[in-house]
């Protein structure tokens, strides 16, 4: 049905819809009022997950219910023809009550059957193609009993097909997904009393149909480690006993907070009331005058500026928040009193309905030219770094160093190989560049999976998605002395923040660290953002530095700093010990490293007061900030042990010593068997289409 609306609204003359486009990173309501726009409606959705108390709560297999969600509606994972990675396992659990956690049950066993389907079909080819010893040697020993425990049942699910088909009746799948432990709700209360009941007790009674149990009154109090460090199961509070229920996979749908981040980003742009909601107010124009008065049944923010106000809908209102119903309540009403306050429109001539038309078209071609991303050239770096520059002109004016985007292509525009369509899962890219005045922003993208090596296979002026900026600009102080390191593709986040130190005043210590010699890009911009540059690579043949006063090294960032520290290379021109902030960025395993070495056997070396950053490369997804979850990141106090949670994506410069690396580097692996297969799946498809050979 929302595709009818949608198809509805398209055919109007003069509607327009853009994608991609951040509200508070591309665009703020200033940009929109300079744009021409008389009016912004708020209706983005549900915001912040409620973080539960639970121990060890960010574990290998605990989700977020929006986090799932995201993944499987928006990546396309439950189509055949999808590429996109969403590993699950039962037997699953979902903890809470409401509506989101009853169409996360449901979806989690629907889902299950397509995904162990295409693991196995997928698999069966890659051996024909490649080989069992090709195949299976990708994986190590857990991924392996992941990979045959899904084949296991990929088998099952086809054996009942082919049952069904034989004795002309429909597959049941129900009685072999309770045999694998199947999807139970578990909620704290009695399920009469929740949420999802009292909104709409049919969804509960379909969720029953289809197969999924209920456990009330069960309060979560630990998840379980195996010996991989993944979930195997939880711990709850039952009246006065505590239970163990097995889990391979838990989505907790404990509730949201509103969306309210432009608040966070610009505060003092929107009155909040007591439970964070926007405060509700009405608007009425006398004249030329408007006024807000506060008003529950108001629609409208408390912003006001030259005459432009801002509503808001479902989620975000605090009357229409909880479900969809009740968010399409909110616009039937809301509008009325957005219509009001422009009035009814008056007839007017053909002229003046002409002119009026070629304003729309004129206002639809500037809108274009802002905001539609295009590919504007694809650039191969190293044999496994590319570089894709990107015609986006507000996006790139809005960027800020340390910023990101999230890069995808078009589904429509994707290209179609034996079935499967090559589209990419969002990436998460920091701005190596831009160029305002053309509108360009260069994004550096590292080839690991299908997702990234898809990046050499766009074209010239193909759309792409880039959606941003988001995250918090990296801290820029004025002069310092500032130690850069930069693993692999961390180098290329490094480029605009060094030359925004050095613009301030700062002196930049930059160490470039690398595998090999070839895998070193961009050197002008490396030397542009450092006065002095240490070249390290893990092996092979030293980089040979172009400026005097660069030196070069073989080994780790680590043992070059040692090496540098300790006079070996000779001709210090930032010491460490003069060293006030440390900016590391690359793999979790690299800024483990510097960490460890800083208080180890670096540690005589820099001022004790110096601060330590680490640029968090964890799980992303929507990055609209604190949305999905899916880049939680687990902090541990160094002095007290306290845990904290924090949300990568709002800002990933995170205090190194506090990072839980090893929690950091489970949650990396939470889809590594298909994405694993997937990536052997595209050099199948590759193959088939040997003038895609480029990627």
């Amino acid at each position: 049905f929302l595709n009818v609306i949608y198809a509805t609204l398209s055919r109007r003359s003069h509607f327009r819809a853009y994608g991609g486009v951040r509200f508070g990173g591309t665009i703020t309501l200033d940009d929109a009022w300079a744009l021409g726009f008389d009016h912004v409606a708020i209706a983005v959705g549900a915001g912040k997950p409620t973080v539960i108390n639970l121990e060890n709560n960010l574990m290998r297999g605990m989700r977020k219910a929006s986090d799932f969600l995201m993944a499987l509606q928006l990546t396309g994972a439950y189509k055949r023809s999808s590429p996109a990675n969403l590993q699950v396992r039962l037997p699953a659990l979902v903890i809470g009550g409401g509506l989101t956690a009853i169409d996360t049950a449901t979806e989690l066993l629907a889902y299950y059957v397509v995904q162990v389907e295409k693991t196995l079909e997928r698999h069966e080819k890659l051996v024909e193609s490649f080989g069992p010893d090709r195949v299976r040697g990708m994986f190590d020993g857990e991924e392996r009993q992941i990979l045959d425990e899904a084949l296991a049942h990929g088998r099952a699910i086809r054996e009942e097909r082919a049952l069904a088909e034989k004795q002309d009746r429909a597959p049941n799948f129900q009685p072999i997904l309770d045999g694998w432990g199947g999807v139970t709700l578990v909620y704290r209360k009695k399920i009469t009393d929740s949420p999802a009941y009292r909104l709409n007790h049919e969804e509960v009674e379909k969720c029953l149909e289809e197969g999924v149990r209920f456990i009330e009154g069960a309060s979560p109090v630990e998840a379980i480690a195996d010996e991989h460090g993944a979930l195997k199961a939880m711990t709850f509070k039952k009246g006065d006993e505590v239970i163990e229920l097995p889990a391979r996979t838990v989505c907790v749908a404990a509730g949201t907070s509103p969306n309210t981040i432009y608040e966070k980003e610009y505060p003092g742009t929107f009155q909040l009331d007591k439970r964070g909601f926007f405060a509700p107010h009405i608007a009425r124009r006398d004249g030329d005058r408007l006024a807000l008065e506060p008003d529950p049944k108001g629609f409208f923010t408390s912003y006001q500026k030259d005459g432009h106000t801002v509503s808001y809908y479902g989620d975000n209102h605090p009357r229409y928040a909880g479900s969809v119903v009740k968010a399409m309540a909110s616009a039937k009403y809301g509008f009325l009193q957005v219509a009001a306050l422009f009035g009814q429109p008056e007839p007017v001539d053909a002229d003046t309905q002409a002119a009026r038309d070629r304003a729309w078209r004129e206002k639809c071609a500037r809108l274009d030219g802002e905001l539609k991303a295009t590919v504007a050239a694809v650039n191969r770096l190293t044999p496994t770094i590319v570089e894709v520059v990107v015609h986006a002109p507000l996006a790139a004016r809005r960027f800020r160093p340390g910023q990101f985007y999230r890069l995808q292509n078009f589904e429509t525009e994707a290209e179609v190989i034996d079935g499967t369509r090559l589209t990419m899962e969002g990436l998460a890219l920091t701005g190596a560049w831009t160029d305002p005045e053309r509108g360009l922003l260069s994004l550096i993208v590292l080839e690991m999976g299908h997702s990234s090596r898809l990046v050499a296979a766009l074209r010239r002026g193909e759309p792409v998605v880039v959606m941003g900026p988001t995250g918090t600009p990296t801290e820029i102080p004025h002069g310092e002395t500032v130690l850069l390191a930069g693993g692999g593709l961390g180098n290329a986040v490094l480029f605009s923040i060094g030359k925004a130190l050095r613009a301030a005043g700062c002196k930049v210590l930059y160490f470039a660290g690398y595998r090999r010699r070839e895998d070193v890009f961009k050197v002008d911009d490396i030397e542009a953002a450092s006065d002095q540059i240490i070249w390290s690579v893990d092996s092979g043949a030293a980089v040979e530095p172009r400026r005097p006063q660069d030196r070069a090294f073989v080994g780790n960032v680590v043992q070059a700093m040692l090496a540098y520290s300790t006079g070996a290379l000779g001709g210090e021109v930032v010491p460490l010990k003069s060293v006030a902030r440390l900016i590391a960025i690359g793999s979790d395993r690299m800024m483990r490293a510097v960490r460890e070495a800083r208080h180890g056997v670096l540690a005589s070396h820099f001022d004790p007061s110096h601060v330590a950053v680490a640029s968090i490369n964890s799980p992303m997804q929507c990055m609209m900030k604190e949305v999905c979850a899916q880049c939680l990141q687990k902090h541990v106090d160094p002095h007290t042990g306290k845990e904290t949670i924090v949300f990568s994506c709002f800002n990933q410069d995170q205090p190194m010593d506090s990072v839980d690396f090893t929690n950091l580097a489970s949650r990396l692996r939470a889809n590594t068997v298909q994405e694993k297969l997937t990536n052997l799946w595209l050099e199948r498809l590759l193959a088939k289409r040997p003038e895609l050979r480029r990627i």
